[in-house]
């Protein structure tokens, strides 16, 4: 007999380190303009240092404002990864501290998404370590359980599933399924060449945009040479 909503699952596919670190540096906004441009976490999980990151997801879904599977996530986790936690938005609590990133950087994890809130914001400043997180609350969790381990959670509106790529930047975060990287790599590389592209040309040519007036004719919009009132 299973115990829903209080197990841990130890195993994840992680996709390989060679095919991961190829997003390093890749604008969040190219990949997931060449997403639908509905694969980004809504804007209230956002960045607290600075720190960019692109790593595999270990997933965390935990009660409210309790970190039991938070830390067990941890021990789990390999370098490389990213822990994320669906702390169903809490903000009574924070999920983490310093302690606790101190410790996810001995192991090599590279930094935490939490839906919910972090604490220490003294030191998260400091260190290369990322925290995206929707709020600061100094006091801190539970620590009783239940939850679940490397189960696919909801965080800032998007799934996210054991295994998934996350490329953060202070822009924000877009989730990208292993399955998809490579066909989003090539795709995401040919945007940052077309822009630079048109940056160039707006530095020779300045700012013509002849789209534009073709748009608003094919919409038949109407153009009135004079005042509205």
């Amino acid at each position: 007999m299973g115990n829903q909503g209080f197990r841990v699952y130890t195993r994840v596919r992680r996709p390989s380190k060679e095919l991961v670190d190829q997003f390093i540096g890749i604008a969040v906004a190219a990949i997931a303009d060449n997403m639908g441009r509905i694969t980004c976490m809504d804007s209230g999980i956002t960045n607290f240092n600075k720190v960019k990151m692109v790593g595999t997801a270990i997933t965390v879904k935990a009660p409210l404002g309790d970190n039991l599977m938070f830390h067990k996530a941890m021990d789990l986790a390999l370098p490389g990864d990213i822990i994320v936690v669906d702390g169903e938005g809490c903000m009574n609590h924070s999920l983490c501290g310093e302690i606790m990133m101190r410790y996810a950087m001995k192991k090599g994890i590279i930094g935490f998404i939490v839906d919910g809130c972090v604490r220490d914001m003294d030191t998260i400043q400091g260190i290369q370590f990322g925290v995206y997180a929707r709020g600061l609350q100094p006091k801190g969790p539970y620590k009783n359980g239940p939850g679940e381990i490397n189960v696919p959670i909801s965080v800032g509106g998007q799934v996210v599933r054991p295994g998934d790529i996350l490329c953060c930047d202070l822009d924000g975060i877009v989730v990208v399924r292993p399955e998809d990287a490579a066909e989003l790599l090539d795709k995401a590389r040919n945007q940052i060449k077309s822009e630079e592209e048109k940056l160039d040309k707006i530095s020779k040519d300045g700012l013509k945009k002849p789209w534009i007036d073709k748009a608003l004719e094919e919409g038949k919009c109407e153009i009135i040479d004079g005042f509205s009132c």
